[in-house]
């Protein structure tokens, strides 16, 4: 007789229960899923980095050559100033942050390719080796910048997925879970620097 008066609480609280941790499944595997894209973003970042510290050693070498065109040099100075203030949080990332960041790494790209092909018209920089090692490590920087890119589509893919699938879509937002963009290419961005020079050009 008491067991009958008491089902019904024992039913909503089991219901009740059942619920919460459904809920909480969703919330705690969005956390999961941000926390690969703050990882992903990071390896981001780090070699987006090394291309930047690369570039400014690059510039300073180049500045060693005489008569080497300022304007070239201030061009990849400046692009790469840009780049590096451009900064993004992973957690709150906006489709306009990430072309707005995606678009100042470009502008680095191309002033740094025609830096690059200016270069062929100095001898002695061609075949200056701490030239050449820069070089060959801004080519192998940029093959870890587009494996970066490539894993932080990666990782936002099931991100995304969770936070829009029916029924987690009526809890994501309430979270305060948002959609988080994917990199997308910009003009050149998705493609290595061209670093190619003809050495038996004189």
């Amino acid at each position: 007789m008491n067991f009958k008066k008491f089902l019904p609480w024992i039913i909503v609280i089991v219901i009740l229960f059942i619920g919460y941790n459904y809920v909480k499944g969703i919330n705690n595997k969005a956390v999961v899923f941000e926390q690969d894209i703050k990882e992903a973003w990071g390896n981001v970042n780090t070699a987006y980095q090394r291309r930047n510290d690369l570039i400014g050693n690059l510039v300073k070498t180049v500045k060693g050559a005489a008569d080497f065109e300022k304007s070239t040099l201030e061009a990849v100075v400046n692009a790469r100033a840009k780049a590096t203030s451009v900064t993004v949080d992973p957690t709150n990332i906006t489709p306009e942050q990430l072309s707005q960041f995606n678009q100042a790494q470009g502008g680095l790209n191309s002033a740094l390719s025609r830096l690059l092909v200016t270069v062929e018209k100095y001898p002695d920089l061609k075949a200056n080796q701490n030239f050449l090692k820069l070089q060959d490590e801004l080519a192998s920087t940029e093959n870890q910048i587009l494996t970066a890119r490539t894993r932080f589509n990666e990782a936002t893919k099931p991100y995304n997925s969770h936070i829009k699938v029916f029924p987690n879509n009526l809890f994501a937002g309430m979270f305060g879970f948002k959609e988080k963009p994917y990199f997308e290419a910009v003009a050149g961005a998705e493609k290595p620097v061209d670093v190619e020079f003809d050495f038996d050009k004189k």
